[in-house]
């Protein structure tokens, strides 16, 4: 029987109790033995770096993680030139794991209005299973959109890999914002990445413009 591995990529700046609520709900919906996490250097379409450097972000998902066994991190995107394209990320994972393991790619429901620009994306989706997590209370993406640049199968197969998680309303930008003004974030990130952000001045009115992301 395949080894089932949750990919879950992002800028993860910084990595809030949402993503790991989240993360942790997929991984149940889908059976999954773990989730790995998986900062990016840099999102493709994206022009804009992290405010956080790569050695800061990957400590916060260390902290985020420690004790969760189903949980790991891997830096192999912030290895890599840039950019970085997921279908880099699936072929380093399939060439490790090989036809041990089925992969599922965690994406939210915000990325389908650009998945159609993904590098090979239709290769992409030969290679892992992207699945779509959509928060409770809001309606489900409307994959049509894809029709024309993804073939019917491709859309349906989008359709039929929703995951529905619950209502988490936090977005790492907010939490910039919020820690940029002085503002508590308590009960938003966990204890000991709060402890970090404070303890290495991260994210402090000099060097937080404001930028999207979850």
């Amino acid at each position: 029987m395949k080894q089932r591995l949750a990919l879950f990529g992002g800028s993860f700046d910084p990595i809030h109790i949402g993503h790991t609520i989240v993360a942790e709900y997929a991984m149940h919906s889908l059976a999954a033995e773990k989730v790995v996490f998986i900062p990016a250097k840099r999102s493709p379409h994206k022009h804009v770096f992290p405010v956080a450097s790569d050695r800061h972000r990957m400590a916060m998902i260390q902290l985020a993680i420690r004790g969760k066994e189903q949980f790991e991190m891997s830096d192999c995107e912030l290895k890599r030139g840039d950019p970085s394209y997921t279908l880099d990320t699936i072929n380093e994972f399939n060439r490790a794991y090989g036809s041990k393991a089925e992969l599922f790619w965690l994406v939210g429901a915000d990325v389908i209005r650009d998945l159609d620009r993904w590098y090979h994306v239709e290769e992409l989706m030969d290679r892992c299973t992207i699945c779509v997590m959509v928060r409770a209370g809001y309606p489900r993406p409307d994959f049509s959109i894809l029709l024309g640049s993804l073939k019917q199968e491709r859309v349906k197969q989008l359709d039929n890999s929703v995951i529905e998680t619950p209502m988490i309303d936090i977005s790492s930008s907010e939490i910039r914002t919020r820690l940029a003004g002085g503002k508590e974030v308590n009960g938003l990130v966990c204890p000991s990445v709060l402890a970090y952000i404070r303890e290495n001045s991260l994210y402090s009115v000099e060097n937080n413009p404001i930028k999207g992301g979850f």
